[in-house]
């Protein structure tokens, strides 16, 4: 297990481009796989996550390759895939498995999913439920709740749900087999989730619409082909914003990054924080996309709750951090999701926080923390989850004493150049 040691660092100035969008970059593979025709991606991320989600479609008979840095893909149709001859290893990736139950109630065939032994810990019950009511049998550990899982697609008929959790993955798994399915599929939102999916099916011209609070999608009969530039990460993007706002003097851009409103909840916490930065949006087919100009300061701390938590999910970690470094005191309430992702996130970070110094309260839904002007330093454990090991390396920038961070390897998951672009910008010496 690789393992890294973080000194702190001057200001951050320069300029980078974060990797293509995770969450577009699954769904994009996924829908042109069932689209008839040849569909090329620029910037699609080549992570393990995503190659999960590759190899999964390529046990299924379509044509994946990689040429000169895109992604091209032959889909085979909205019935074209076929039963995998053996189960479908879908390693750490929760969206994969998610989302692909999706696709696969629509198929009239069988299939294993599995996963490695985190992956085999998350639930699944959130999505595996719905889509029995819509018409798959599905069966697993726990009634369906934890990989390994079978499906089997089929005659799907619509209904309405009520996503209460504001996940977008159980929203786009329903979506997605709604394409499939007689009448009218609806899933209604108390939180908005983030919402790729709905815009894809509209910049593909598929029967989707948005009525009040609700997500509405019918049947469609052929998915056409087509090709995109996947705009940047802000997942990815956060961590490089959350560097340079710790570190006073520092100026940065980040560019060509996906500004999808439902993904902003970290940028509207990092302003409330007392955060500087300029956005600058130049493009808008897809997703809004453009650059952030960030700025290094003071920060403070800030109540974040339920309502702001769909929004910033992912970027939790990376927040945690930036409070633990801010004047005053921090709360985070109705958390409690990030206890059931790769690893449980509140623990991880409290724990590994705790141990270089951060004043820092564990609770079951959050956390509080009461900021310092710096973090002794230590070394800390990633417990093999990359928002975790990313977040930690960015608090050693400014700690006293540096950070080590053990079991590196999982960063692969979801960013594989996060190192080769902290030594980019002089983080990390070469």
């Amino acid at each position: 297990m690789q393992s890294v040691n973080i000194l702190p660092r001057g200001s951050l100035k320069g300029a980078l481009s974060p990797p293509g969008d995770k969450s577009i970059s699954h769904r994009v593979v996924m829908l042109s796989s069932l689209a008839e025709g040849r569909s090329v991606f620029e910037n699609f991320l080549f992570s393990d996550d995503c190659m999960s989600t590759v190899g999964a479609l390529r046990s299924m008979g379509v044509k994946i390759n990689e040429e000169k840095g895109r992604l091209v893909v032959e889909g085979l149709g909205l019935k074209g895939l076929k039963a995998p001859k053996g189960e479908l290893f879908l390693g750490n990736s929760g969206t994969t498995m998610r989302l692909l139950l999706g696709v696969l109630a629509g198929q009239p065939f069988k299939a294993v999913l599995t996963g490695d032994e985190s992956l085999s810990r998350r639930p699944m019950s959130r999505v595996t439920d719905p889509l029995r009511w819509m018409g798959a049998r599905i069966s697993g550990r726990d009634n369906g709740n934890y990989a390994p899982l079978t499906i089997e697609g089929g005659s799907l008929s619509g209904i309405d749900y009520v996503n209460k959790l504001g996940s977008a993955q159980v929203k786009s798994a329903i979506l997605l087999a709604g394409l499939f399915a007689k009448g009218k599929t609806r899933v209604v939102e108390p939180l908005p989730s983030r919402d790729h999916t709905e815009r894809l099916f509209a910049y593909l011209g598929l029967p989707c619409r948005h009525e009040g609070g609700a997500i509405t999608v019918e049947a469609t009969k052929k998915i056409n082909a087509f090709s995109l530039t996947v705009p940047g990460d802000p997942s990815a993007a956060a961590f490089f914003i959350a560097a340079a706002g710790l570190i006073e003097g520092s100026d940065l851009i980040i560019k060509n990054v996906g500004l999808n409103p439902t993904r902003m909840g970290f940028m509207d916490a990092f302003r409330a924080m007392g955060g500087r930065f300029e956005i600058k949006i130049r493009d808008e087919r897809l997703e809004p996309v453009g650059d952030i100009h960030v700025r290094g300061g003071r920060l403070r701390g800030i109540k974040i709750g339920r309502g702001e938590i769909p929004r910033l999910i992912d970027e939790l970690p990376i927040l945690m951090v930036l409070a633990s470094y801010a004047e005053g005191e921090t709360e985070i309430s109705g958390a409690a999701e990030l206890r059931v992702k790769e690893t449980d996130r509140i623990h991880s970070l409290c724990t590994n926080l705790k141990a270089v110094g951060a004043d820092i309260e564990e609770k079951q839904d959050g956390c509080r923390i009461q900021g310092k002007e710096e973090l002794k330093g230590g070394t800390v454990e990633s417990f093999g989850d990359h928002r975790t090991a990313m977040s930690l390396i960015i608090a050693a920038l400014r700690s006293k004493n540096g950070i080590t961070v053990n079991d590196t390897d999982c960063i692969a998951i979801s960013y594989p150049k996060f190192l080769e672009d902290l030594k980019g910008l002089g983080l990390i010496a070469p």
